[in-house]
Order: C-alpha cells, then sequence, then structure tokens
C-alpha cells in the first residue's frame, strides 16, 4: 500500500512539473551587483515591461540556497524605491508558481515567488522572483534606483 501512495506522489509531482522551461531571460553569465548597506546596487533600469511583472520575465536573483531567499530578495527590493522615489513600504511573498526544470535545486524542479510589494500611498504590485535561476538583476518598471 505504501508503494501505492508514493507511486501516485511521484507521478503527480512530474505531471505538474514542465520538462522545459519557459523562462525567457536566464543569462547564466550574470553576475550579481555588489551589496552596499544592505542593498544590491543596482544600476541598470530593465528595458522590457515584462521584466519582474510576468512569471517567464522573472527577476532573476540565482543561484542562491532556499534558506537564502530572504536576504537576497531585501537586497533586491532595499536597492529599490517607488517610482516618484517614495519608499517601498512593505513587501511579502503570497505565494509561488510556475514550476520548471532546474539543474540547481535537488528535486529537479524550482518555483517562482511571487512578491506583493507596497509602495506610493499604498500601491501595490506583484513581481516574479527566481532564486534558482541567474539573470542581469535590474530595476522593474514602475520602480526607481535607489539613490544611496
Amino acid at each position: 500500500m505504501k508503494f501505492f501512495y508514493l507511486l501516485i506522489s511521484l507521478i503527480a509531482f512530474v505531471s505538474c512539473t514542465s520538462t522545459k522551461s519557459t523562462l525567457k531571460n536566464v543569462d547564466n553569465t550574470a553576475v550579481k551587483p555588489p551589496v552596499k548597506n544592505r542593498a544590491f546596487v543596482i544600476t541598470e533600469y530593465a528595458n522590457d515591461s515584462k521584466y519582474g511583472y510576468d512569471a517567464d520575465y522573472p527577476i532573476n536573483i540565482g543561484l542562491i540556497l532556499e534558506r537564502q531567499e530572504e536576504l537576497y530578495v531585501s537586497y533586491f527590493f532595499n536597492g529599490l524605491e517607488g517610482k516618484n522615489g517614495s519608499k517601498i513600504t512593505d513587501y511579502k511573498k503570497i505565494d509561488v508558481c510556475c514550476p520548471f526544470p532546474t539543474t540547481h535545486n535537488t528535486m529537479g524542479a524550482g518555483t517562482i515567488g511571487i512578491y506583493e510589494v507596497t509602495f506610493d500611498s499604498n500601491k501595490k504590485v506583484k513581481l516574479y522572483i527566481n532564486i534558482y535561476e541567474k539573470g542581469k538583476i535590474m530595476c522593474p518598471n514602475g520602480f526607481t534606483i535607489k539613490k544611496s
């Protein structure tokens, strides 16, 4: 009976994971920006309006361990401000989605974190962040790079 449940669980997991990644902006040559005052020193603005706002174009802050996610996500948001220089008042992980194959996880699959970001007098947006793949870390549309 245990074997039956294990088999069903394995089939369910495999069927939920795509065999081909849909991520469009992975760059294995990308270098993480330096960290200064607990914030990434972000120097570029994203040209693509999908960057961070679409699960296929997430903000790729990997390769990091899952236990480091909170720290590196804080570095990212600490390097940004709202569009008119307003402070980001809150960000929180509200969900995960979009399983994809990766060699950077012992299970062979990764997920994208969905973060709700509050700024500009309670304006909220959702951003997609990936800790399993590398990519250029840039400022998404609707935000500005924080002056250090």
